[in-house]
């Protein structure tokens, strides 16, 4: 585990002969630490000063409920689990990025829903080599990855950075046009055949 922050002053707990965990940390990292739960006892430990939080390649898989404790949290990294398009998370108004990167992300529109209902002030999703996410990293193609973009950044208005692209203006106005009209042929279609 590593962790960034000021270190505890003598005599303060965490010390050497002092009992209780270090507190303050503003980042904690457990990447590559082969973890199948979270290690929430150290994690909510931090909870008044934790911004950033680090559990890249291990083997995740559960939804992360109790994160939602984290009322600073800005930064959460899952990078290389084994999340699914069903992972639930707590809702968490402070996470403003999340990357997710190579999970098991399949179902674009229930994980996208998801992430920008939990997360309302995201700006920073990265969700690279994902199923669901197209890119000549899993062998889609470049209309793939292009209206993969324009989905995501359509349902997701807040988004700055998408993977490791900035969201430009330009593409913000054509994900909307392109779903709205999507949204509006979908209409038009159940509408003639409610009327057949």
């Amino acid at each position: 585990m590593e962790t960034g922050g000021p270190p505890a002053a003598p005599g303060q707990p965490g010390q050497p002969g002092q009992p209780g965990p270090v507190l303050g940390f503003r980042s904690l990292s457990f990447a590559y630490q082969g973890l199948l739960e979270i290690p929430y006892e150290v994690i909510l430990a931090q909870r008044d000063t934790l911004e950033v939080l680090d559990l890249s390649y291990n083997l995740l898989e559960e939804s992360p409920a109790l994160l939602g404790e984290l009322e600073r949290l800005s930064t959460l990294i899952l990078d290389c689990n084994s999340y699914s398009s069903h992972v639930k998370f707590p809702y968490m108004p402070s996470v403003t990025t999340v990357w997710i990167n190579k999970n098991k992300i399949g179902n674009l529109p229930i994980f996208v829903e998801e992430i920008r209902s939990k997360f309302p002030n995201i700006k920073i999703l990265s969700m690279m080599n994902n199923e669901s996410a197209p890119s000549y990293f899993n062998g889609g193609s470049l209309d793939q990855y292009i209206d993969y973009r324009q989905y995501v950044i359509s349902q997701i208005p807040s988004l700055k950075i998408l993977d490791d692209t900035e969201v430009l203006e330009k593409e913000r106005v054509q994900a909307k046009k392109t779903y709205r009209m999507q949204r509006t042929r979908e209409g038009s279609k159940k509408r003639k055949e409610l009327h057949n």
